[in-house]
């Protein structure tokens, strides 16, 4: 039996085999949208290290400004 999931992106059902060439993903619009929001950082691994003022250093940094 194969498993079914949820698209990370859209929640439609993916069967998780080799014919799903974007598995976990429905299609490669998803995987596209969910890649996009990574490069935006709209998601992000948190840094239990980090405070508030990194982020604003790592944003000033992005846009080339001085810190």
């Amino acid at each position: 039996m194969t498993a079914v999931v949820k698209c990370p992106t859209c929640r439609r059902p993916v069967e998780w085999s080799e014919e799903s060439a974007y598995r976990p993903f429905c299609s490669e619009r998803c995987r596209l949208i969910d890649l996009g929001a990574w490069l935006t950082e709209q998601h992000k691994i948190p840094d239990a290290d980090a405070g508030p003022a990194d982020d604003e250093s790592r944003v000033e940094e992005a846009r080339g400004e001085p810190s």
